[in-house]
């Protein structure tokens, strides 16, 4: 979370924080009572009716709401990884990947119709920089105007052609559903492929006209005293952590690159001899202190089994320590990959630590 996170920083997005329960005015209002109330966790308080979020965009309609806004504001751009539920019918249910309880990394841009396509171009190279990141393959699909769609043709044909420009301009290939957009607005559907060439649908991207107008959104437009309604981009770039974790998983099939590991490096002391122990515990501060995940292994085992079996755990960095190390302050590094007899690198701690930031930024 904290990768992503700060990449929404970095492209001038606000991260908020959205309740976990509104009243039922809110969804009937924002039209989920009517479509999606069989899928919301709901119950009663004092007699009136409360629900559990299942999305984040009605909320963040109402921080808009809540001040007066220009044209020279926007776009404004809201992240929120807050949690979600949604009530699943249990079949349907299914390991992490399709989960009751989640979170996501939900963000809405709320802009002029004039920034819809330069907005979607930088929802389209988020995604991309993060998949590519990740070592994904994607596909895009352009979804456009369904039969049953609010609004009209006019506006509909001014948001498909931002979106289709948009993803010309990224230069990279996509195809065409039509007529399979949602009833409030077309979408890009994104869809990654893993190691293993199954498909999911992570990442979205829809437009929206629909939210703005049922919440009564305005700003001050460029002509004065005039006041237009926004547009409302809906988009995430993980989906459900909970569902992209699975796919990483998967993906890495547990040989997770340095950087993202939850297993990141383990000490190995040679012998349980007390200086060798103190020392073990010594580098394992060091590591830790420095920011990354670090184990330590003091059994009386023979220290060629600790290794084998910190390989077979996928550890990325294998750090032994003996007699000499600790004299020496060094530690015997061997990698996850290396095969049974290599010879291990010396290595002082502060070489180590700057090959571990050296990794981490460069996402390896």
């Amino acid at each position: 979370m904290e990768f992503i996170q700060k990449e929404y920083w970095k492209r001038g997005y606000s991260e908020v924080m959205s309740p976990n329960i509104y009243n039922m005015e809110l969804w009937e209002t924002s039209g989920h009572a009517a479509n999606y109330k069989e899928n919301m966790f709901t119950f009663d308080i004092d007699k009136q009716e409360f629900g559990l979020k299942p999305m984040n965009c009605p909320g963040h309609c109402l921080m808009f709401e809540d001040g007066a806004h220009s044209y020279k504001e926007l776009p404004i751009r809201l992240a929120d990884f807050g949690v979600l539920h949604r009530n699943e019918a249990s079949g349907a249910l299914s390991g992490l990947t399709r989960v009751r309880r989640f979170q996501q990394d939900d963000a809405h841009i709320f802009c002029t119709e004039k920034q819809v396509k330069e907005e979607v171009k930088g929802v389209l190279d988020f995604v991309d920089y993060v998949y590519t990141i990740f070592g994904f393959t994607y596909e895009l699909k352009l979804s456009t105007r369904p039969d049953k769609y609010l609004g009209d043709l006019e506006t509909w044909d001014r948001a498909e052609d931002s979106l289709k420009e948009a993803l010309l301009e990224s230069g990279k290939p996509f195809d065409e559903n039509k007529g399979d957009g949602a009833f409030y607005g077309p979408k890009i559907d994104i869809t990654v492929s893993d190691a293993m060439k199954r498909k999911f649908q992570c990442a979205t991207l829809q437009l929206d006209f629909q939210l703005p107008a049922r919440f009564k959104l305005e700003y001050k437009a460029k002509d004065e005293g005039k006041k237009e309604r926004p547009v409302m981009i809906h988009r995430a770039v993980l989906g459900s952590v909970e569902r992209m974790f699975a796919i990483l998983l998967e993906h890495y099939k547990g040989k997770w690159p340095f950087w993202l590991s939850p297993r990141q490096a383990i000490v190995c002391s040679y012998s349980n001899n007390k200086d060798i122990l103190e020392y073990a515990e010594k580098v394992q501060k060091q590591i830790d202190e420095a920011g990354y995940y670090v184990d330590v292994d003091k059994s009386d085992r023979h220290v060629r089994k600790k290794v084998a079996e910190a390989q077979a755990k996928t550890y990325n960095y294998i750090l032994v320590v003996g007699p000499k190390e600790a004299t020496t302050g060094q530690v015997a590094v061997r990698l996850r990959e290396d095969p049974p007899g290599s010879k291990p690198v010396i290595m002082s701690i502060n070489s180590l630590l700057d090959r571990f930031e050296l990794k981490t930024a460069n996402f390896l």
